[in-house]
């Protein structure tokens, strides 16, 4: 299959559905049915804030992983936030970070996902902050390389959504388990003057590292074209590095109902050489 003819299969980032799950309108074990009764969507990206206590709860996980393959639905990996910084200052701190992470990593491989998802976090100068992330991903990755599993870190706010900072990041750990999550809006480099960074540059930048890809949403025009972000020029960047995994709806916008931003997003994506599984 040619880079130009490669359709992408598209699943569901569990935080396009946070204000849902929140509300108790959704349980979150319901969550791999939803996707495929209501999305027609064969992958699930699960978010670890909405299970977690439950990271050593082997009844739980085994519900969770049960729901999955009862609805024909692969757990591909989990978004793992308020675990500790990566690129923490003390020791004690990373140590416990490190710690704190390799359970999650425990946990997807128990739900059988290919990577946690987590953040390059950390304080100091851009240079402090490479050299304090770089150890603790290093630390982590052991584990990770064990288990056989990814550890894949998103454009999540701060200096990593400087796509150069996180691609020189990635190879200055240079670990076949380690890689990113580019993510299409997740470019804000501050959030108190909303400095950004140019995300068409920035997913170029990322997308040759990239082991999962998420196409954030927020509002969209009468055409149905989001109105932050040009799909079609994220996708030729996409095709054009020669990406070949999923690609997950994450809609966050507050205009529409989930629902209908999800079902947005998965449209545009489909218009753009995606498919439903």
């Amino acid at each position: 299959m040619t880079q130009e003819s490669t359709v992408y299969p598209i699943s569901l980032a569990q935080w396009s559905l946070h204000r849902t799950i929140r509300s108790d309108e959704l349980d979150p074990l319901d969550f791999a049915q939803v996707t495929r009764d209501t999305y027609g969507l064969g992958g699930v990206e699960y978010v670890n804030s909405f299970f977690k206590d439950r990271v050593t709860d082997t009844a739980y996980l085994s519900q969770l992983r049960k729901r999955a393959a009862d609805h024909g639905v692969e757990s591909l990996l989990i978004m793992v936030d308020g675990e500790g910084a990566m690129g923490a200052a003390t020791d004690a701190e990373l140590q416990q970070t490190v710690d704190n992470h390799r359970r999650w990593l425990d946990a997807a491989k128990f739900l059988g996902c290919h990577s946690i998802r987590v953040n390059a976090q950390s304080e100091g100068t851009p240079e402090e902050q490479h050299a304090r992330c770089v150890r603790g991903f290093q630390m982590l990755l052991p584990h990770a390389e064990h288990l056989d599993m990814d550890v894949i870190i998103e454009n999540h706010g701060g200096l990593s959504s400087n796509g150069q900072w996180l691609a020189e990041l990635i190879v200055k750990v240079d670990h076949p388990r380690l890689g990113t999550l580019p993510d299409f809006g997740n470019f804000i480099l501050d959030w108190n003057t909303r400095e950004s960074y140019d995300r068409y540059v920035g997913v170029a930048e990322l997308i040759p590292y990239a082991k999962a890809l998420s196409a954030k949403s927020h509002d969209f025009d009468d055409s149905g074209e989001e109105i932050n972000t040009d799909y079609a020029r994220m996708m030729k960047i996409t095709r054009d590095a020669g990406y070949d995994g999923w690609v997950g709806i994450e809609y966050e916008g507050e205009t529409l109902s989930e629902h209908d931003g999800i079902m947005r997003t998965r449209d545009l994506l489909v218009r753009n050489g995606c498919r439903v599984s």
